[in-house]
């Protein structure tokens, strides 16, 4: 499945697709979609468009739509979760195990850039993933399909898009042109007006680029050390309500970026909104510690994410929280969050 918005990099992505696939007997199905967010009267023009060029070039074509209304705030970030849980519903239907997306040099500079002056930690820093698991239990039961798993791709992810589109010139290719990529109350855009500055200090989007690759090659190792501590510490197998039980003076010794990475994944483990804020998590952490220090025997407990984490003599648990009670006085429960991972 290809993700093809219309603009000069999916729209290369699409030709690409279509010219490999033409190349082998036996080659996949191809099918692009393009998600209308409704929030441009451009836009159904923009997806007819991506259609006509796919039927001309022998693809399935479907136009995915975001209906409903439009948050007032955080508009990019609520359009990019619908987008990809729309992907994911379209491929959970057609039963895909790829969903390729146009992502570029300059995308993961951007994102690396947008993560720093959010002051993420290491996980937000290693960028985008070249590859990563597509989870579509959620899209699957919504869309009436069994539940798959798919993979998200980004094949153009160390190719500048000048180069992609110097690829669409090349072919002929006709392409829509987004100016929400150049509005300044976007966050993003202004960053992106910045690059051409920084680029001439020396950091461009290679160098940027080559930071997220030294990051995710860290966090690759960190991970590792964490899996490590879990086994050690953990009173047996994690389930899903737990309680998951580890001992207080072992977990006090391990260093602060384990120890921080594994409350935060028993947290996500148990809970039931989503990966945890890093910055609500270090101030977790940090509170955790202080209890413990200032009086070993007292009990802390601290609810976070819809979990409870409680620390009573050498114990240290995270359990489910309790439904909370709506204004009604029906339990309540939040939603796992649509965002990939915690960006520390």
């Amino acid at each position: 499945m290809l993700a093809v918005s219309g603009g000069p990099d999916s729209t290369a992505l699409l030709w690409l697709a279509a010219r490999w696939r033409k190349r082998h007997r036996r080659g996949p199905t191809l099918i692009a979609v393009t998600v209308d967010h409704g929030l441009r009267p451009e836009a159904r023009r923009e997806a007819a468009g991506v259609k006509r060029l796919a039927a001309r070039l022998g693809i399935a074509h479907r136009t995915l739509h975001w209906t409903g209304r439009k948050p007032a705030t955080g508009l990019q970030q609520r359009a990019r979760e619908a987008r990809y849980s729309l992907i994911g519903q379209a491929a959970a239907r057609a039963g895909a195990t790829c969903v390729l997306t146009a992502h570029t040099l300059d995308d993961q500079a951007e994102t690396v850039l947008f993560r720093m002056a959010r002051g993420s930690g290491l996980t937000g820093l290693a960028g985008i993933a070249r590859v990563r698991p597509l989870l579509m239990a959620d899209a699957a039961a919504r869309a009436g399909a069994p539940a798959a798993s798919a993979f998200l791709v980004r094949p153009f992810l160390d190719i500048a898009k000048a180069r992609l589109i110097a690829t669409a010139r090349a072919a002929n290719l006709a392409w829509a042109d987004d100016p929400s990529n150049r509005d300044p109350r976007f966050t993003r855009a202004r960053l992106r007006a910045l690059m051409p500055a920084l680029a001439g200090e020396g950091l461009d989007a290679r160098r940027l680029a080559l930071l997220a690759r030294r990051a995710r090659r860290a966090e690759g190792a960190i991970e590792v050390a964490v899996d490590a501590a879990a086994a050690a510490l953990s009173d047996g197998v994690w389930s899903a309500r737990g309680p998951i039980a580890f001992t207080a003076d072992g977990f006090a010794r391990l260093p602060a970026e384990i120890a921080l990475r594994l409350l935060g994944r028993a947290i996500t483990w148990v809970g039931d909104e989503g990966p945890v804020e890093l910055a609500k998590l270090e101030s977790l952490a940090e509170a955790l510690a202080q209890a413990r220090a200032s009086a070993p025997s007292a009990r802390f407990r601290r609810t976070l994410a819809g979990a409870v984490v409680t620390l009573r003599g050498d114990r240290l648990t995270v359990e489910r929280a309790p439904a909370r009670r709506n204004r009604g006085g029906l339990p309540h429960r939040g939603r796992k969050s649509p965002k990939s991972a915690t960006e520390r």
